[in-house]
């Protein structure tokens, strides 16, 4: 879109695609939506069906010209991540569980303390991975192959 990358990055996000949010700022400020995508070099998010521009794209080889209404990217200060008991806006926390698994809590004032679980977009791979062998990979049997004795020391290489 023409962003520049932003001066100070956010180093610890809270924000996740898939997050369900409300627009704080802006022209659609009290509106909620679904993260579409995030910006991480440039401290922005991208919010489905919110912040609608008009574009022209001028015809090219392979796809039409015209005006087209596309979402553009909102700063990641200027929306908050819903609390899922009380549906408002608040503050994301990270909490260690007994067991030692990381969540996110919602915190600030009005908010319920609960967890905020993480979407179930993100365990959804966009490339999968691959299941046959290809031409570059190692064949099983050669890693499976027991090239060093630690008792006898056979396989050190002489340095």
């Amino acid at each position: 879109m023409g962003w520049k990358a932003a001066e100070k990055l956010i180093r610890h996000w809270k924000i996740l695609r898939g997050d369900n949010v409300m627009v704080i700022r802006g022209k659609d400020k009290g509106e909620t939506g679904i993260i579409k995508r995030v910006i991480r070099s440039q401290n922005r998010v991208i919010v489905e069906g919110k912040n609608l521009v008009k574009k022209h794209i001028k015809q090219g080889q392979g796809h039409e010209g015209g005006i087209f209404t596309v979402e553009a990217p909102l700063h990641a200060s200027n929306v908050q991540v819903l609390d899922p008991v009380t549906g408002k806006p608040c503050k994301v926390g990270v909490k260690y569980l007994e067991d030692g698994t990381k969540v996110r809590v919602s915190r600030g004032i009005g908010a319920s303390g609960s967890i905020i679980p993480r979407p179930e977009i993100l365990k959804i791979r966009t490339t999968p991975r691959p299941t046959v062998a290809g031409p570059k990979d190692t064949p099983m049997d050669l890693v499976l192959q027991k090239t060093y004795d630690p008792k006898t020391g056979v396989g050190m290489p002489d340095l």
